[in-house]
């Protein structure tokens, strides 16, 4: 099964050795002609020369611009107020784009979805995988749309749908685990010597439901759902395979992470509006106003700490998300998601410029006046023709 995630990486190998050289790195290597020949393959013959004449020009100024600056460190770039601010914009999609939870969807939704109360693992998979298809579709989305609305509109809509998504599911988690069907005595003893011993020993077991059953540790406990509704009473018992099979022979269905709820479905479609809102817009924009917003000479540094700064932020979150569930419970969990979205969104709306159709100078220019289109719902000024490839 691993081995399969192989065959991608080899299409991509076999791929890469068809691709041609970059024309700026060409022309940076003095083979003019070279990058020329594949600039005429890109661009319609119209636009072809421009284009050309563009790129000689932004790399000549890079080569300028490089050769006569002095050492970059953080002390001068953290000076520089266009590279500061740009430097705050960037850095801060970067870790919105993981602390609104983006990887914890996506590495453990099989983990969700049996928490929303589906009890088989084939089917928690299965799901998963369409969780991966709306997020591959949405990145395709964001190609069409990114020009046309631009960047900051596309962010802040992506943002206010996912707050909307993540309060979706807070609700639909709160309802399963606050709602969960109770552990019935005589459902229990129907299986002889493997009832859950804390409930055993529980003095309030009446009061026991299946959430009360699967947060048992020791040692840790299921919840056998009755065979004519899930919904109904069940069993609280000792969780290993024997059982489980056991209690799949009686047509019953097992549970050991969320428990049965007529509300599964609306968490599917929660995870399914959330990847459809993430992808187009805090999905893919975040790296492309990495790639714009910074000055040439600063570029590399720039997005290598934002680079970082993702890479951290992600780490954090997934080594999180399973410790914070079952502390403070999925519920709780996706509110929190949420309450940091709203945080992102009104920083994207402060922070975040938009470089829609602007040449690196004059995001330069916008940086350092501090010119910010904050009423991202009106249009701007048309932006300049191109003077600089990008």
């Amino acid at each position: 099964m691993v081995g399969v995630a192989g065959f991608p990486a080899l299409l991509q190998f076999i791929l890469m050795l068809l691709l041609p050289e970059s024309p700026r790195w060409l022309y940076r290597k003095g083979r003019e002609e070279a990058a020329k020949v594949i600039m005429r393959k890109i661009y319609p013959a119209h636009e072809v020369e421009q284009e050309i004449q563009d790129l000689k020009e932004s790399v000549e100024a890079e080569i300028k611009e490089e050769g006569s600056s002095e050492t970059i460190n953080i002390i001068k770039l953290l000076k520089t107020k266009a590279v500061r601010r740009g430097l705050t914009a960037g850095v801060g999609l970067q870790v919105f784009q993981q602390f609104v939870g983006i990887n914890t969807v996506m590495y453990y939704s099989p983990t969700i979805v049996q928490l929303a109360g589906f009890a088989s693992n084939r089917t928690a998979l299965l799901l998963s995988l369409v969780t991966a298809g709306l997020n591959a579709f949405g990145s395709i989305v964001s190609i069409y749309f990114i020009d046309r609305t631009g960047r900051k509109k596309l962010l802040i809509l992506s943002l206010i749908g996912v707050v909307v998504s993540l309060g979706v599911l807070s609700g639909v988690f709160h309802e399963t685990t606050t709602h969960s069907p109770m552990v019935s005595r005589v459902e229990t003893s129907h299986f002889s010597n493997i009832t859950c011993p804390d409930y055993s020993s529980a003095l309030n077991s009446g009061a026991w439901d299946c959430m009360t059953c699967l947060k048992a540790s020791s040692p840790d406990c299921g919840f056998c759902s009755s065979p004519t509704n899930k919904l109904l009473p069940g069993a609280c018992l000792i969780s290993n395979d024997a059982v489980k099979d056991m209690c799949h022979k009686e047509t019953r269905l097992w549970y050991t992470r969320g428990c049965p709820s007529k509300y599964g479905w609306l968490a599917l479609i929660g995870l399914a509006l959330y990847i459809i809102f993430f992808s187009p817009g805090m999905g893919s924009v975040p790296w492309i106003m990495n790639s714009e917003i910074y000055p040439l000479r600063f570029r590399g540094l720039c997005g290598g700490i934002a680079a970082t700064a993702n890479w951290i932020s992600n780490l954090i979150v997934a080594q999180s998300f399973l410790s914070l569930t079952e502390a403070i419970g999925t519920s709780w969990t996706f509110l929190i998601f949420g309450v940091i979205s709203v945080v992102a969104l009104l920083f994207v709306i402060i922070y975040v410029p938009e470089t829609k159709g602007l040449p690196i100078e004059e995001i330069e220019k916008m940086l350092e006046g501090r010119a910010l289109h904050y009423k991202f719902w009106e249009k701007g000024n048309k932006p300049h023709e191109k003077s600089q490839a990008t």
